[in-house]
C-alpha cells in the first residue's frame, strides 16, 4: 500500500486516423459524379421540396426518393461562422467562413467554406455567393473548392429534371478520417502511468466499498465517491474472459503482431476491476478463462507490452467470477 504525493498530471497529443471506405447508392453516386462534371444535383420530394445535398429518403416522411433535379451553382448564405485558424485538411489554408448556402432552386442549405479574403466583416447572412470549382475534379465534395462572393455563370435558376446518368459514374469513395486532440488522464491515471514506469501497477481503493480499481478513475463508479488511497496490485493476474483478434496491429515496439492473437480482461491480484491487455507466449487457441499470467514489459520498462502464462495452476472460477 502506498500514499505518495500526486505526481505531475500528464498531457499528450494524440491522433486517431483511418481511411473510411464506403460504396454509394444511385443518389449519392449521381451527386458526386455531377460535381465532377460541374453540375449540382438534388432530389425532389413528393411535396415539391428540393433537397441539396440529396438524400435517399425523405427526412420528414421517410419515403424513398429518387427524382434527381439540377440546381444552380450560385446561392444565398443562410448562416455562417468565422474560422480564424484553419486546420490540416480543411478546404482553405487561410482564414475563411463556414457557410450554409441555399443554392438557387434548392430548399435546403449546403455546408462548405467561403473564401473571404477581406475578413469576417465582408461576410453576412443573405449575401450572394457562387461555387469555385476545383481544377482537378474526381467525384467528391472537394470538387467544390469553396464558395466565393458573386453570381453564378448560368445554370438553372429553378430545379430542372436530370437523369443522373454520367459516363464513368463514381460508385465508391475513400474518405480519410482524422482526429487530433490533447489527452490528459487526470490525477489518478497520471499516478498509475508514472507507477508503470517503475514496473509497478497501482490502483486506488474506494473508502466506502473498499474495492480497488485498476486503472484508477479518481472516483468509485459504484459509490460515486472520490478515491485517493493508492494500492499496489499484481504483477500477476487471472484471465477472466478474452477474444481472438484477426485484425493486423503493431506492438509497443512497432513490430507487427502475428494474427490471430488474443486480447483479454485480466484481473490482477488484489484488484477488483479487470484491465484489458494482449496475451502472448501461448498459442491463441490455448488461452482460457482462469489462465494465470504475468506481464512482459516493453523496451525501457515503461508499461507491459503483453502478458504471458506464469506457469501457475489455473485459478478456480469462484475466485474471479465476479469480474467476468
Amino acid at each position: 500500500m502506498t500514499s505518495a504525493p500526486s505526481p505531475e498530471v500528464l498531457r499528450a497529443p494524440l491522433v486517431v486516423e483511418f481511411p473510411f471506405t464506403r460504396s454509394l447508392g444511385p443518389v449519392q453516386s449521381a451527386f458526386l459524379t455531377g460535381l465532377r462534371e460541374r453540375t449540382v444535383l438534388g432530389v425532389k420530394t413528393r411535396d415539391g421540396r428540393t433537397l441539396v445535398p440529396p438524400v435517399e429518403y425523405d427526412p420528414v416522411t421517410a419515403e424513398e426518393i429518387r427524382d434527381l433535379v439540377e440546381v444552380g451553382t450560385a446561392g444565398t448564405v443562410t448562416t455562417w461562422a468565422w474560422n480564424h485558424a484553419p486546420r490540416r485538411g480543411q478546404p482553405l489554408d487561410t482564414p475563411f467562413a463556414w457557410v450554409l448556402v441555399k443554392l438557387d432552386g434548392a430548399d435546403t442549405a449546403l455546408l462548405h467554406a467561403l473564401d473571404a479574403p477581406d475578413g469576417p466583416d465582408s461576410v453576412r447572412t443573405g449575401m450572394r455567393v457562387r461555387i469555385r470549382w476545383a481544377a482537378d475534379r474526381v467525384g467528391a465534395i472537394t470538387d467544390i473548392a469553396c464558395f466565393e462572393a458573386g453570381e453564378g455563370e448560368g445554370g438553372p435558376g429553378q430545379p430542372a429534371a436530370h437523369s443522373g446518368e454520367f459516363d464513368d459514374a463514381v460508385t465508391g469513395i475513400v474518405a480519410p478520417a482524422r482526429l487530433d486532440y490533447t489527452y490528459s488522464p487526470g490525477r489518478a491515471q497520471s499516478a498509475y502511468i508514472h507507477a508503470l514506469s517503475a514496473r509497478k501497477t497501482v490502483g486506488e481503493r474506494c473508502p466506502s466499498c473498499r474495492k480497488v480499481y485498476v486503472p484508477p478513475r479518481g472516483a468509485c463508479p459504484t459509490c460515486g465517491v472520490a478515491t485517493a488511497e493508492r494500492v499496489e496490485v499484481g504483477p500477476r493476474g487471472t484471465v477472466t474472459t478474452y477474444c481472438i483478434v484477426n485484425i493486423k496491429a503493431k506492438n509497443a515496439m512497432n513490430d507487427a503482431i502475428e494474427v490471430p492473437y488474443v486480447y483479454a480482461h485480466i484481473a490482477l491480484d488484489g484488484a477488483d476491476l479487470a484491465l484489458h491487455a494482449r496475451i502472448a507466449g501461448i498459442p491463441y487457441d490455448q488461452v482460457r478463462m482462469g489462465l494465470r499470467v504475468e506481464p512482459v514489459w516493453s523496451e525501457g520498462g515503461r508499461f507491459p507490452d503483453h502478458y504471458r502464462p506464469s506457469g501457475e495452476p489455473d485459478a478456480d472460477y469462484d475466485t474471479y467470477k465476479e469480474l467476468v
